[in-house]
């Protein structure tokens, strides 16, 4: 297997769950942060021109989405425990990556680190951000409020569900520097001891 990351960027939590089975897999940059993403290379592997995208060697054509992409390593992988093995357990763990890739990321962050994807007007970029920060203190509330696990996002344990939450949890705490409410404040710092996060987190260079 292949994955096409950007370092720090949600492809984060696909590498940490790539860590977590304990498989080979190789890792190819995409420099998003001078357009790589758009070049004819990467559009020819992902039309979408976003990360990560998963190339699954024999199993077939590149895999993308970060719901498929997680769904795929638990289900191909059972002995790493990445998702619940009762059909409740694992739909609680895909609700939970859905209202975080679907809302969380774009609406309180690639709203603050893109404006301009939000905003056709550059003088509308600030109201851009000051909505998005808000958006991400609602968002993180609601987690903590709604929490159904102990250390982890669900009480049958560690899970996607997990890794989805660890790349905005890092975002919001090393990018925007800002403070978590306290159950996902220890989420995060539990998933900073976890083994295959220190991994991810130095083959991407990024800071624990």
């Amino acid at each position: 297997m292949k994955l096409y990351y950007a370092p720090g960027a949600c492809s984060l939590g696909i590498h940490v769950l790539l860590e977590e089975t304990g498989k080979p897999y190789e890792l190819s940059l995409v420099d998003t942060k001078n357009g790589g993403q758009f070049s004819p290379e990467y559009v020819a592997v992902n039309p979408k021109s976003k990360v990560p995208a998963l190339d699954l060697g024999d199993e077939g054509p590149v895999l993308t989405e970060w719901t498929a992409i997680a769904s795929y390593l638990a289900a191909a992988n059972p002995e790493a425990g990445l998702a619940p093995k009762d059909p409740l357990g694992m739909a609680r763990a895909v609700e939970a990556v859905d209202y975080i890739t679907g809302t969380v990321h774009p609406h309180a962050f690639t709203r603050q680190f893109r404006p301009h994807m939000f905003s056709g007007r550059e003088e509308d970029h600030p109201k851009a951000v000051e909505t998005a920060r808000a958006n991400a203190a609602k968002y993180f509330d609601l987690l903590e409020k709604n929490w159904r696990g102990d250390t982890w996002v669900l009480p049958a344990g560690f899970s996607i569900a997990d890794a989805a939450l660890f790349f905005v949890e890092y975002w919001h705490v090393k990018r925007v520097g800002q403070s978590l409410p306290p159950k996902l404040d220890a989420h995060f710092k539990a998933m900073l001891e976890r083994p295959a996060v220190k991994r991810a987190l130095e083959q991407e260079g990024l800071a624990a």
